[in-house]
């Protein structure tokens, strides 16, 4: 199975999630959003499923994709030492501001 990571190297992919983010979508928003055809979203679909960042319901004929967040954890946590570092440059060049007035 694909890491996060592999999985939101694809550009596609990263966009579905962003239109995710404001709610669930059936799959022709997404394909009439991404100006793709139907199949080629339903393959990121399908790859975002399997790592477990989009969950799917069924409504008679229709499904409707939502985010699911969870696995972006991985993200996060391997994101935090590099915020850190930011922060303190930030907290750094502030100080360093500070004193020039």
């Amino acid at each position: 199975m694909a890491s996060t990571f592999e999985v939101l190297a694809e550009p596609r992919r990263r966009d579905i999630l962003d239109l995710l983010r404001a709610g669930e979508r059936p799959v022709g928003e997404l394909v009439d959003a991404l100006s793709l055809s139907q199949p080629a979203v339903s393959k990121h679909l399908k790859v975002l499923r399997d790592a477990g960042l989009v969950e799917v319901r069924h409504d008679a004929q229709r499904r409707w994709y939502r985010l699911s967040p969870g696995p972006l954890a991985e993200i996060d946590a391997w994101l935090a030492p590099y915020r850190d570092l930011w922060h303190n440059r930030l907290d750094a060049l502030g100080a360093h501001l500070d004193q020039l007035d």
